[in-house]
């Protein structure tokens, strides 16, 4: 059976755990050769080895999508190594910090925008570059729920997914003719490192609490986010750009 996304070349940022290790390797899954990208070497080859363990086929590159120069190697790297690039998932990010506006410390808020918005500026600037080349491609950002609504005490990781969502839209707009789509995805909670790292999904107390703002009565699995992924990237969603697709249990509906 043909895969949804047969021998499409993928890149995933920010694929050595979580969303993006899942999305990774469900990509692998539907036929696709995916760029496996991440700060972290160890995590990334692990993705990459996982994947190869299934007969597909990935590569890793190590990226800090804050950094222009290693963005613009990793495109250049993909299109070098499989002669082209038809999707990318722009994926990478980091959670900041809880702290009140006036409160927030510097180096922390310009860290979370790098990664959170000015990444995946940096991102669609040398992808839609290369997808032009080859005749157009889909790109899929990893927004939030909190790209659409406040969530006190996360300013800076709030206000970097809100500009994720205006920056998909406008790219959408300008490249509608060309053949690109971009669109956004915007997760609710969801089961991975970085709400380990937080105590949300090992704190039973915190657990409930984030549990029950939504609707569902329950976070998101990592696959889901990538099911949809696939979807936006495949042909059934030919029609579709600059939309921004909320998987959130009902969250942003209350």
């Amino acid at each position: 059976m043909v895969g949804r996304l047969q021998d499409k070349v993928i890149i995933v940022t920010g694929a050595a755990s979580g969303i993006g290790r899942a999305a990774s390797l469900c990509f692998a899954e539907e036929g696709a050769k995916v760029v496996v990208a991440d700060i972290s070497v160890k995590g990334g080859e692990e993705t990459v080895e996982s994947i190869k363990d299934t007969g597909a086929e990935a590569m890793f590159v190590r990226c800090d999508v804050s950094n222009i120069v290693d963005v613009r190697a990793m495109v250049e790297g993909t299109v070098r190594a499989y002669g082209r690039l038809n999707c990318a998932f722009n994926n990478a990010g980091i959670e900041g910090v809880n702290a009140p506006v006036a409160d927030y410390p510097d180096e922390i808020w310009d860290k979370a925008i790098g990664v959170n918005l000015i990444g995946v500026y940096h991102c669609m600037k040398y992808e839609i570059q290369a997808m032009l080349k080859s005749g157009g491609g889909s790109i899929v950002n990893n927004s939030s729920i909190l790209g659409a609504v406040g969530f006190a005490n996360a300013s800076a990781y709030v206000a970097a997914k809100h500009g994720v969502l205006g920056l998909t839209k406008t790219a959408a707009l300008e490249y509608a003719t060309q053949g690109i789509r971009v669109n956004a995805v915007c997760p609710g909670f969801i089961e991975t490192p970085m709400l380990e790292r937080g105590g949300i999904t090992t704190n039973p107390e915190l657990r409930k609490l984030v549990t029950d703002l939504h609707p569902m009565k329950r976070m998101g699995k990592p696959e889901e986010i990538a099911e949809s992924v696939i979807w936006l990237f495949s042909d059934a969603a030919s029609f579709v750009t600059g939309t921004s697709l909320f998987i959130d249990g009902g969250y942003v509906s209350q």
